[in-house]
């Protein structure tokens, strides 16, 4: 062979090595990447987990000034960022400031029903605690 040429047995350039390969035997895809190439990313962030864990929603005034405050506590494997994100949709539904101190969420005002729904949205177990 010269070196320009090709035998028949190599696959050309534009030419997948894996197309005469069969799927007879393999097991069937799993029902929701049925569709899916083996290409493309399964994006995990988009699809909320069932069950994120229980977090706490208290109702608090003490050392405040008199002033009601909605905390969040109890979030388990979750970052900063992610708490950030949270609050900030949280303060943009109940229309009010808030902020994240000491891994807690906390929203101005007593907020608790906008709060427990958000989080049952982000696939939280929200309990209400306290008064």
């Amino acid at each position: 062979m010269s070196g320009g040429e090709r035998s028949s047995s190599q696959p050309g350039f534009g030419q997948s090595p894996f197309a005469a390969l069969s799927s007879a035997g393999l097991p069937a895809a799993p029902e929701g990447r049925s569709g899916e190439s083996a290409d493309q990313p399964v994006i995990a962030s988009t699809v909320a987990r069932k069950n994120r864990g229980r977090v706490d929603i208290i109702r608090q005034t003490a050392h405040r000034g008199g002033k009601t405050v909605t905390v969040v506590t109890g979030f388990v494997g979750i970052g900063l960022p992610e708490k950030e994100r949270l609050a900030r949709s949280m303060q943009k539904a109940c229309g009010t400031g808030g902020t994240v101190k000491e891994g807690r969420i906390e929203i101005q005002g007593d907020k608790r029903a906008e709060v427990t729904r958000i989080l049952a949205e982000a696939g939280f177990r929200p309990v209400l605690a306290g008064g």
